[in-house]
């Protein structure tokens, strides 16, 4: 056997392989005396078909079976020894003239080559690393809300500021009769108008557009589809049911045990310091996902190479269920070329800085995620034998082993960056950061 690889150029090449008789006669040659052991012919003992009849109807299809297998194991063989970083998979050239009958057979396999190129981590100030702080008003808001949740409901004769108003949507044309809780605060002004007085058996009609801000809100409380709710502009009529107002917790100790575990917070200025710190750990993992989503974007952009792309779209056609046209396959081709090229950066990045996730790392965040579920449910006494045997059934899972190695991958390149990229640094509010996040 011969194989040869012809440059085409520094992104494509063509391996010949060349498979004469010596390679495949042997083989050939047993299977077909296996099919003679046990071929069942009509008029021959089991065993006893003549090797001119077993050959003559099964050699051709063994032949060439022979020939995929070890075309395929010599491919493989070939790149894997001269260390060839191929995209997509070998392409075989046609050859619709090949005389099966031949003693000697040559084939051809188009390459395409993953191409050499260097990152940039030199980002200047164009990526922000985003600092989010807790401000007063987010911890005051906070506050509020958990003191509501925990506090006391009063009945009252009538709908105003606070109060929460159980009653019950309806509108015949739509088909909607709906039971749900208004919170008064978060209607916009005009229902908080109209509902404003409202007493148990009063039926106030409002208009959709004219109830609350967000429209899957309006989803949530008229039970709509979400097709249907965006444009919506109906007059509905709501049925008061019943008035509470919700009286906030006490900010005490028996308050603080119920929040934040018995004995842990004692004071107004150590929740205030408690929350600022969940509030802010919770932010950064915000703030670190967005950094990568940026790097990831400008390494795309400003990391420069060609890639194979006339062998791409040709190969694009061949690997799916159904084969494509040139056409089809050079629109998909567009669409997943940027994944592409990350695919390839983001491969070097982790060659090159050895940012490989391994079993201990797999194994270690396993174990962490199972101690933390123990604690929530009261298991601080954590025997390390039991958390080694759940982590192994853990990793046993297949996608619950690769979602475990994409989030350790993922926490490697965040810090990989944030040591070895000049980043600028701002600091920013909750509310702010939502408006650099989505405009």
């Amino acid at each position: 056997m011969n194989i040869i690889k012809e440059q085409i150029d520094s992104l494509n090449a063509v391996v010949k392989i060349d498979i004469l008789k010596e390679d495949y006669s042997e083989k050939v040659s047993k299977v077909l005396k296996d099919y003679r052991k046990n071929a069942n012919v009509p008029g021959f003992r089991k065993g006893n078909v003549p090797f001119s009849l077993i050959q003559k109807q099964y050699g051709k299809a063994v032949l060439v079976d022979e020939i995929n297998k070890l075309l395929q194991d010599a491919l493989d063989k070939f790149l894997t020894e001269e260390k060839l970083d191929v995209l997509g998979n070998p392409l075989p050239k046609p050859q619709d003239d090949l005389d099966w009958d031949a003693e000697q057979f040559s084939f051809e396999f188009e390459l395409g080559l993953a191409p050499e190129f260097e990152i940039n981590l030199k980002v200047g100030n164009k990526v922000n690393s985003y600092k989010i702080v807790a401000d007063d008003a987010t911890i005051n808001k906070q506050i509020d809300n958990i003191r509501k949740q925990y506090g006391k409901l009063e009945d009252k004769d009538t709908a105003g500021k606070d109060t929460e108003i159980k009653g019950v949507f309806t509108n015949d044309e739509k088909n909607i009769n709906n039971e749900t809780i208004l919170i008064f605060n978060e209607l916009v002004k005009d229902a908080q108008k109209k509902l404003s007085g409202a007493k148990m058996g009063d039926k106030v009609s409002l208009n959709s557009k004219k109830i609350f801000e967000d429209a899957h809100d309006l989803m949530r409380h008229l039970k709509v589809s979400h097709d249907d709710v965006h444009g919506l502009d109906l007059d509905v009529v709501f049925e008061v049911q019943d008035i509470k107002l919700r009286e906030a917790a006490e900010l005490n100790q028996e308050f603080f045990d119920k929040i934040f575990g018995e004995g842990k917070v004692s004071s107004e200025t150590e929740m205030i310091n408690t929350l600022r710190e969940d509030f802010e750990q919770q932010f950064g993992q915000q703030s670190d996902q967005k950094l990568l989503n940026d790097v990831t974007e400008f390494l795309i952009e400003n990391t420069q190479f060609d890639l194979p792309q006339a062998f791409l779209q040709k190969w694009i056609q061949t690997v799916g269920e159904k084969p494509l046209t040139a056409e089809e396959a050079a629109a998909e081709y567009q669409k997943s070329e940027k994944a592409l090229r990350y695919q390839l950066i983001e491969s070097k990045l982790i060659r090159d800085n050895n940012l490989q996730v391994t079993y201990d790392d797999l194994k270690n965040k396993a174990k962490e995620l199972i101690a933390q579920q123990m604690v929530q449910f009261g298991n601080t006494d954590i025997d390390e034998t039991e958390l080694d045997n759940i982590a192994n059934r853990i990793l046993s899972n297949r996608d619950e082993a690769k979602r475990l190695s994409d989030q350790i991958l993922s926490l490697k390149q965040i810090q990989f960056f944030k040591e070895n990229i000049d980043l600028k640094e701002k600091e920013v509010s909750y509310d702010e950061f939502i408006k650099e996040l989505y405009g």
